[in-house]
């Protein structure tokens, strides 16, 4: 198997990879494309979205600047808007729902490595999912880690980081990102 096929499965694997590396020098690429883009149309900065990325609804925005992993394994649906500086680590998927909105310098962190030192040492590293309900709205500053679902309708207040999944229509907040009491 791949290290790209591991990292996809969301098993063990090396990031240094060349198939991996590849891949990482297009979306370095593709980030000094977008990050440039100053003096584009919304249509021509869309069309550049649809060519980085998994998936892309319509009316999607992303604000330059902008930074990821890969691109291929982010999906937005219609409407999501994504603030200035925003950081997705895309080694696995990232799915954004429709009409979610996302403040400036959050992050979206799939990327995970072994707690076992040993397994470290040998720049093993892996990841898991992360799933953005439909209607959200995240703070700026939120840190998203591995894993995490947020449901429909949640509200993540700013500088916020969420460590477990967000039920829908929840309002989280603080560091762990725990429901808004009262």
């Amino acid at each position: 198997m791949s290290e790209k096929s591991k990292m996809l499965a969301g098993d063990l694997y090396i990031a240094d990879d060349p198939e991996l590396q590849a891949d990482a020098a297009r979306a370095a690429v593709w980030m000094a494309r977008y990050n440039g883009t100053g003096d584009m149309t919304p249509a021509d900065r869309y069309r550049l979205l649809i060519d980085g990325f998994g998936s892309v609804g319509a009316r999607a925005t992303v604000r330059a600047p902008f930074y990821c992993d890969y691109g291929f394994n982010i999906h937005l649906g219609d409407g999501v808007f994504l603030n200035f500086g925003c950081v997705v680590l895309d080694v696995a998927k990232v799915e954004i729902g429709a009409g979610t909105q996302i403040g400036p310098g959050v992050q979206i962190l799939t990327a995970d490595h072994p707690r076992d030192p040993a397994l470290r040492a040998r720049q093993l590293e892996s990841g898991r999912p992360i799933r953005i309900g439909t209607n959200v709205w995240i703070g700026g500053g939120a840190l998203i880690l591995p894993g995490v679902t947020i449901g429909d309708d949640a509200i993540v207040g700013a500088g916020s980081v969420v460590t477990r999944d967000v039920p829908s229509g929840a309002t989280v907040m603080g560091n762990p990102a725990r429901p808004r009491s009262g």
